[in-house]
């Protein structure tokens, strides 16, 4: 079973590491590619593009001219403690174990517009390039097709050796459709968090953001191998409703945000 998970806009690349092992990035080749056709254009192009204000589009033309091949302590750091979103907050993987971070090294997958797939332990260099970009390669008009069916073929050859192989998909809609699902060989099964606002359940972004992260660390620290090993999440108050869920969406709910 693999949870994909969603990048995040924010970065830290301030607080250190420390002593935590760290992998390679499995799409070095089309990164640089995408690096390339990136240098080509203006910070006012990028902000155009992106719809970046000014300053934040010189920050990025920046590190796309710092971007090298060759990842070192010095330009990179584990991705799953470089991103610093809402998702990253409650997946809080500093304060997980080195056991912990090896299961997730092997269960968790960052979906990406830059890397494509990233292992949590993989060595990223900062980077703003969100999936939904309409960045035009030779591949066609956007990261959607540039990436083509590479990152479902990834996900297969990562799920090869489960019987009855499983996604738990924990990103965006933006995002997880990159995944070419005419390619993909595994169930895919999607979680829902919902807060109880106005006399009814609704999705709160930010607070779904947030559960998002909570569920992978609640499968990382309980080394979940079975979807209905999901169904006993219960962190920030939320609890599986069996009423409102289907088999491959799964529903969480709570009346007291956390």
């Amino acid at each position: 079973m693999l949870f994909l998970l969603s990048p995040a806009k924010s970065l830290d690349y301030e607080t250190p590491a420390g002593d935590v092992p760290h992998t390679l990035p499995q799409f070095v080749p089309q990164s640089q590619a995408l690096i390339e056709v990136l240098r080509q254009k203006s910070p006012q192009q990028i902000a155009e593009l992106m719809d970046l204000s000014d300053a934040l589009s010189a920050l990025n033309v920046a590190r796309y001219e710092a971007w090298a091949p060759k990842f070192t302590a010095k330009n990179a750091k584990q991705a799953v403690l470089a991103f610093n979103g809402d998702v990253y907050d409650g997946l809080d993987a500093k304060t997980l174990s080195a056991q912990d971070l090896q299961w997730a090294q092997t269960h968790v997958g960052i979906l990406s517009g830059l890397y494509g797939v990233l292992r949590p332990l993989d060595w990223m260099q900062p980077y703003r390039l969100e999936m939904g970009t309409t960045l035009q390669t030779d591949q066609g008009s956007n990261l959607y097709k540039f990436w083509g069916a590479q990152i479902a073929q990834y996900l297969n050859a990562q799920l090869a050796k489960d019987k009855t192989p499983v996604i738990v998909n924990l990103a965006s809609q933006e995002y997880f459709k990159s995944v070419d699902r005419k390619t993909l060989k595994a169930r895919v099964i999607e979680c829902v968090f919902e807060d109880f606002k106005g006399g009814k359940y609704k999705i709160i972004s930010f607070n779904a953001k947030r559960a998002r992260g909570l569920m992978a660390r609640y499968a990382i620290q309980n080394k979940i191998s079975h979807p209905e090993g999901l169904l006993g999440f219960d962190l920030a108050g939320y609890a599986y409703d069996p009423q409102v869920s289907e088999p491959d969406r799964l529903v969480f709910r709570r009346k007291v945000q956390a």
